[in-house]
């Protein structure tokens, strides 16, 4: 399979701007013959708090409605962010459409941001999901769920491929390489992160967009500009590294949950004797 991640420079919260600059990637994804072109984390607005203005209901969505629309005349899969409004509560939403331009899945982030005040706008998923893409089985998830590795380790259960839509700031641009790279390799799937550059709303994004191997081997690494990263991915590489190398046999899952339930018990310092 062939993907692309569409490394945009978003208008902020202008959708319609946005739509046609996202023509552009489609354009030159279709040249280069990707078979699933990913966009960044609220890919039509950049990461807004103003989720009564950008908000869109799943039924009556202008932005799922456009790349329906989009990968059914292109003939790709398409990977979308958008706001979802559900009465008086907001999610965080990534999407994968079909090539005829049907609904895959939807997935909502599970851990808002709470540093960056997103946990106050935007409430929480609570489900993990996946399809099939060209073989592979593809799960999304969101930015910041990129430091919460137990997420992964369930994920990988079953996917090959984990995508990591973002819009993750210059300042920790180091932590969305490093971090990427090392789900890769705990996994043993590819993960492809798509990053946005340029300013949104007084913040600076480095892009950095990347696919990394079940090796935790970077495949592709885009720079500071807007560009379309496309690379080659093949599903036999993952099957053969769990075989030859089996960690997730060795996993302890049912440990793990009695474990974090108990937490950590400390030892009381032994009482020293006076002399």
């Amino acid at each position: 399979m062939k993907i692309g991640l569409a490394q945009m420079d978003m208008a902020w919260e202008n959708k319609e701007k946005n739509f046609g600059k996202s023509l552009k990637f489609l354009k030159a994804a279709r040249v280069c013959g990707v078979d699933l072109l990913l966009f960044p984390e609220m890919s039509m607005t950049g990461f807004s708090m103003n989720a009564a203005g950008i908000g869109e209901e799943t039924e009556n969505s202008r932005t799922l409605d456009f790349f329906r629309e989009q990968a059914a005349k292109s003939q790709m899969h398409l990977g979308v962010g958008y706001v979802k409004k559900e009465g008086d509560t907001f999610y965080n939403c990534y999407a994968l459409v079909s090539p005829q331009g049907e609904l895959l899945f939807e997935y909502a982030k599970i851990h808002p941001f709470s540093y960056g005040r997103e946990a106050g706008v935007y409430r929480g998923g609570e489900r993990l999901g996946a399809c099939e893409i060209q073989g592979f089985c593809v799960a999304p998830l969101i930015c910041y769920d990129l430091r919460f590795p137990e997420i992964f380790q369930i994920l990988s259960e079953k996917a090959s491929l984990i995508l990591v839509p973002a819009n993750w700031p210059l300042s920790r641009q180091e932590h969305f390489e490093l971090l990427l790279r090392a789900r890769a390799l705990e996994n043993q799937c590819f993960v492809a992160g798509v990053n946005r550059v340029g300013e949104g709303d007084g913040i600076r994004y480095g892009g950095g967009s990347l696919v990394a191997d079940p090796y935790g081997n970077i495949l592709v690494q885009a720079k500071g500009e807007e560009q379309l990263l496309c690379a080659d991915l093949d599903r036999s590489l993952v099957e053969q590294y769990r075989r030859d190398f089996p960690v997730k046999k060795d996993r302890r899952d049912n440990l793990y949950m009695v474990l974090s339930k108990e937490g950590v018990q400390t030892v009381p310092p032994k009482s020293q004797e006076r002399a």
